[in-house]
């Protein structure tokens, strides 16, 4: 077996791994980096991109205390405090150093904090945004980058939720101005995919990964994909190194400094998902969007030397409700319901045909409400609904607004459409005359621009992601008349909340609190300061990257005047 050394193996190349990696280099250590997947990027390259990071210079008037404060209300018993201290601390910190220092930049965005009204919660400010990227910069790299989440994406084509770009593509039928700008878009995508076959210019976490990826190779950082860790190696109660690549050709990696576990947490691990979440425990299906290779590798190694996953949460992931395309050959992709249930005329019900939530709430919000709502139930589900003036004019999950087609998806089964709300609910299988209650009881205050049942557009976050033009409120307008459609909505996530317990600077605690020697952990592998809730856009990334930057530090030996103290003590 061949073996080769460094300071520190960080394995797993999303933007936990990648910043993790970056810093220690920065600070004079020798890196290797390494990736299961035959790309890098990992979770990060499918994410919106988005970074909640308060008291940054992208941000307007806000305060340490007032975020604390935020926090504090948002977690309630989860409260980390010793975690939260230092992420408030290193946040703008780390923001500053990326951009300083690498090829990460960032730029402002609008969005609130997804509970403004909470104490200590703000309309703008803390949420900032990868600034796009080409990724031609990445050079022979390019074809190693992970592509976007297909469903996402216009033939491949990338856009921001959180500026100007996609308000054009909505508008593209009603401004000279907006179709101008969509056909100039489509042209260069067009002309990318021809040379390039696929497109260049990339947003969100295509761009933060990029990014990332670029400014570790301008470091010299080898990042070896298709090469998984398969063991963890010690010498005595010391991590030092693993055994890594494919069967038949292992590579033994030596880490004089420590092994650094970035392997995307456990998303794909149906035997721990059957413990953890409790959707899939009765029964229940679960779609997550996230890579397939996040399957609970750096869990099960540390797990193995005496490591505990920390389960003191709220909820175990950051929920996402998705819905299956159908691609050919039984197979399906996740498509992430990020926009459509903001907009007017779209309901979400459950099989009894009731709404149970306020569709405009956060994902992870919705979520969990609809994991309550069917809690005495096999099948955690709801179906969008909306008329067809409303699916014209927004489209509907993975239907697109007008003018492109929607036979495809009619025939394939995922819309559905009934001349009338009680055909629409046989064919979805939803109770015909609990829809239609829902309707008229809905309509009766949605003419009036009000949710009587569920407040819906009561917050500025509620509002961000509506239509501006539907006044007196951009979330609500009621049902008009048929043919109506209807998505089903099944449970995913954007990543696990539980995690690796560790000491705030990274290092992976075994089940009696005591440090394991060498092996440290980041990304999604470690447990979320978050308590199991989602506070606002980009509390993954922010609290990802700051931490690894706290934790590339701690590598190098930097002096951070952080307590000595653990992650997850609870306050």
């Amino acid at each position: 077996m061949n073996t080769r050394s460094c300071d520190v193996l960080v394995i797993g190349a999303g933007a936990g791994g990648l910043a993790t990696a970056i810093t220690a280099k920065k600070f004079g250590l020798d890196v290797i980096v390494i990736e299961k997947e035959e790309c890098f990027g990992g979770t990060t390259a499918f994410s919106g991109g988005v970074l909640w990071v308060p008291g940054t210079r992208h941000g307007g008037n806000d305060s340490q205390a007032a975020a604390m404060t935020y926090l504090r209300n948002e977690t309630g018993a989860c409260f980390d405090a010793a975690g939260v201290e230092a992420f408030l601390r290193y946040a703008p910190q780390m923001v500053e150093f990326f951009e300083r220092e690498t090829a990460v930049k960032f730029v402002p965005t609008l969005y609130p904090d997804y509970h403004p009204q909470v104490e200590g919660g703000v309309d703008v400010g803390r949420s900032i945004l990868a600034a796009p990227y080409d990724i031609r910069g990445l050079g022979p790299d390019m074809v190693r980058l992970r592509p976007p989440l297909k469903t996402i994406t216009f033939i491949g084509m990338m856009f921001n939720s959180s500026n100007a770009d996609l308000k054009h593509f909505f508008n593209v039928t009603r401004s000279l101005t907006s179709f101008a700008y969509v056909a100039k878009r489509l042209l260069t995508h067009l002309k990318e995919l021809a040379l390039y076959r696929r497109g260049t210019q990339v947003t969100s976490g295509n761009a933060l990964a990029a990014r990332l990826v670029r400014s570790a190779l301008d470091l010299g950082i080898p990042i070896l994909t298709g090469t998984p860790a398969r063991q963890l190696l010690r010498e005595g109660a010391r991590v030092v190194g693993a055994v890594t690549g494919q069967a038949g050709s292992e590579q033994r990696i030596e880490a004089r400094r420590g092994v650094v576990l970035a392997c995307g947490g456990f998303s794909h691990d149906l035997q721990r998902l059957r413990q953890a979440y409790p959707h899939v425990r009765r029964g229940g299906e679960h779609f997550s969007p996230v890579p397939a290779g996040n399957t609970g590798d750096g869990a099960r190694m540390a797990e193995a030397l005496g490591a505990k996953v920390d389960i003191c949460l709220q909820a175990p992931a950051a929920w996402m409700p998705v819905s299956k395309v159908p691609v050919g050959g039984g197979r399906h992709i996740a498509f992430p319901h990020l926009l459509d249930r903001y907009k007017p005329g779209v309901i979400g019900v459950l099989r009894s045909g009731q709404r149970f939530t306020n569709e405009s709430n956060a994902y992870h919000d919705v979520g969990a409400a609809l994991i309550e709502a069917c809690s005495d139930q096999a099948e955690t589900a709801m179906w969008l609904v909306c008329d067809r003036r409303t699916l014209a004019k927004y489209g509907l999950g993975f239907a697109k607004p007008a003018p492109m087609p929607l036979g495809p998806l009619l025939r394939n089964g995922y819309l559905l459409k009934g001349q009338t709300l009680a055909e629409l609910a046989g064919k979805a299988g939803i109770d015909a005359q609990g829809l239609e209650q829902t309707v008229r009881e809905y309509n009766l205050g949605a003419v009036h621009g009000e949710d009587r049942q569920f407040g819906r557009g009561s917050t500025s976050f509620n509002r961000y992601l509506a239509d501006p033009q539907q006044q007196p409120n951009p979330c609500v307008a009621p049902l008009g008349e048929g043919p109506y459609f209807a998505v089903k909505v099944i449970m995913g996530d954007l990543g696990t909340f539980d995690g690796l317990r560790t000491r705030v600077t990274g290092e992976v605690l075994a089940a009696d609190g005591q440090v394991i020697d060498g092996l440290y952990a980041v990304g999604n592998d470690r447990a979320s300061i978050m308590g199991g809730n989602y506070p606002g856009a980009g509390i993954t990334l922010g609290p990802i990257m700051t931490f690894a930057y706290i934790t590339g530090r701690h590598l190098a030996g930097v002096e951070q005047g952080l307590a000595a103290g653990n992650a997850r003590e609870v306050a």
